[in-house]
């Protein structure tokens, strides 16, 4: 069998579409049992699809788009179903078929109306690896769109006592950031003598860069809704605030990430010369949300907004990585979508396990029952640990890439360097404080009597252990060779890097910014 022509995309996209398809024609079974098995084989048998073809059919050295397939559509629109994956691309459709299947492993307890759960689990499935995979703007602005509506369900049914504030608040929020997508997309694809939605040949395109301006922030705002960037990141803690464990390990895991994608595939790749303008205060925009999340954070009694407010800060280094017109920095920025991927979905994981146990959310009732459930504190311990960037673990290499990237670019002078890494820093100290604060309100200190008498604080359970041993490997083993992961992208990076540097009349006269090693230099003794 020839499998270099087989429709590998397609398949691994439509696959759990079309299986949720069948979830209403499954025979009823107590609480759901029938319906979260098969969405769980389902999850599991897309994941090893996206597994065997990445491993067997992608080639780590090409820089370019592979595993490309394209079918006719609507010619007459020049409108095609258009997909292939690259080094931005493949490492995050891995990482939302791992996520996806944990969360559907999560979801065990749900009861309530448990088919059209897995059944919108199963869609928001396929739907998340097309915003990574399509390669037609129209086409990709369906794909998002379409990943919207489970979201919304998920939340109004599924969700605590506000659950319809926050659902309709993550609707407008982010349904009105997509306008600025078709917009924009629209106006590139009419742009000039030719009438294309395929995105490399819009990138190919002549647009003066006054125009580049405008189609750069719209493209911002929309993708800034979704990251989150300050201002339009309100909706998050709301939505974090609402929703159930396997929800919350999406939201973290992937459909931020979507915004980080989209600003490097579209507004940097597309729109470099705009990029190029946007990039100071895109860095700045970065220190806001690393600090005032931070801040923030610090300030939340709630446990779902404190971890919310954590993600926020964590992506203000996924935006200063990609300004930061250097290989070790967009390598860092991918790395730490990545990396906070999987310790999102853990953290916000835990929240859920402790939420069943001691049926609250606030901190000040909490206390003291470490005791009782030592194995969820060692599991809140050590992903806490990570989320703070501790060496050895995913979240510090991340983190590290992009500020030593940063801090190397020579795009920026040295003054507006050392202010920003100054205030990168800042916010790196208030990260631990906030998070060792949290253990210690929950598991440390006095005794909640009344907490400790009313419920059963039962440890966590072996499928609980199953989901964070399973986030936890992928975790640690990045900290200690981060090799496995950045060998996947960083020929489209270094590549991206160039192309970007083109785009700054300063830098384009200059060679490729030298690789930054971190090995002590060998010293030559005769």
């Amino acid at each position: 069998m020839n499998t270099a022509n087989f429709p590998w995309l397609t398949i691994i996209i439509l696959f759990p579409i079309v299986a949720s398809l069948f979830i209403p024609l499954l025979p009823p079974s107590k609480e759901g049992s029938t319906g979260r098995w098969y969405a769980l084989v389902v999850g599991l048998i897309d994941f090893a699809i996206i597994v065997y073809a990445f491993y067997t059919q992608y080639d780590l050295a090409n820089p370019e788009l592979q595993l490309v397939e394209r079918y006719a559509w609507v010619p007459q629109l020049d409108l095609n179903w258009s997909v292939g994956v690259d080094g931005l691309s493949m490492p995050l459709v891995i990482l939302t078929g791992f996520i996806t299947t944990l969360a559907t492993l999560a979801a065990w307890p749900v009861t309530l109306k448990p088919r059209l759960f897995y059944f919108l689990l199963l869609a928001m499935y396929g739907g998340q690896i097309a915003v990574f995979a399509v390669q037609d703007m129209l086409l990709f602005f369906l794909v998002w769109e379409l990943e919207l509506i489970p979201v919304y369900l998920l939340l109004a049914i599924w969700g605590g006592k506000k659950r319809q504030y926050a659902a309709t608040k993550f609707i407008l929020y982010t349904a009105g950031g997509s306008l600025f997508i078709l917009v924009a997309g629209l106006t590139m694809a009419f742009y000039g003598d030719t009438v294309t939605f395929d995105m490399r040949s819009l990138a190919a395109k002549d647009i003066p860069l006054n125009f580049q301006l405008w189609l750069y922030g719209a493209f911002l705002i929309a993708y800034g809704v979704k990251l989150p960037i300050f201002p339009l990141h309100t909706w998050l803690p709301d939505a974090h605030g609402e929703a159930t464990a396997p929800v919350h390990m999406l939201l973290a895991g992937i459909l931020l990430k979507m915004g980080g994608y989209a600003l490097i595939r579209m507004n940097a790749g597309m729109l470099p010369d705009a990029h190029a303008f946007f990039a100071p205060a895109m860095v700045i925009l970065g220190v806001v949300n690393i600090i005032y999340a931070a801040l923030t954070s610090f300030a939340q009694r709630n446990l779902k907004r404190k971890i919310a407010y954590s993600s926020i800060s964590h992506m203000g280094f996924v935006v200063i990585g990609i300004a930061s017109f250097t290989d070790l920095g967009l390598n860092g920025a991918i790395l730490q979508m990545i990396s906070h991927g999987m310790i999102g979905a853990s953290l916000f994981f835990l929240v859920g396990a402790t939420y069943d146990r001691t049926h609250t959310l606030m901190l000040d009732e909490m206390g003291g029952v470490g005791q009782q459930m030592r194995k969820i504190f060692a599991m809140w311990t050590t992903c806490s640990m990570a989320s703070l960037a501790l060496p050895g673990m995913s979240g510090f290499v991340a983190e590290l890439m992009v500020f030593v990237g940063f801090a190397t670019s020579d795009a920026y002078n040295p003054t507006f360097k050392v202010i920003i890494v100054f205030l990168m820093a800042v916010g790196v100290i208030l990260t631990p404080i906030y998070l060792l604060s949290m253990l210690r309100e929950i598991f440390y200190g006095q005794e909640n009597k009344e907490l400790t008498s009313h419920e059963a604080l039962i440890d966590a359970e072996p499928r609980e252990i199953f989901i964070i041993a399973c986030l936890l490997v992928p975790i640690i083993g990045i900290g200690l060779y981060p090799k496995m992961l950045t060998q996947m992208y960083d020929a489209t990076t270094i590549q991206l890097t160039a192309h970007l540097r083109e785009s700054v009349p300063t830098l384009a006269e200059q060679k490729p910014t030298p690789a930054v090693s971190l090995k002590a230099p060998q010293l030559a003794i005769e």
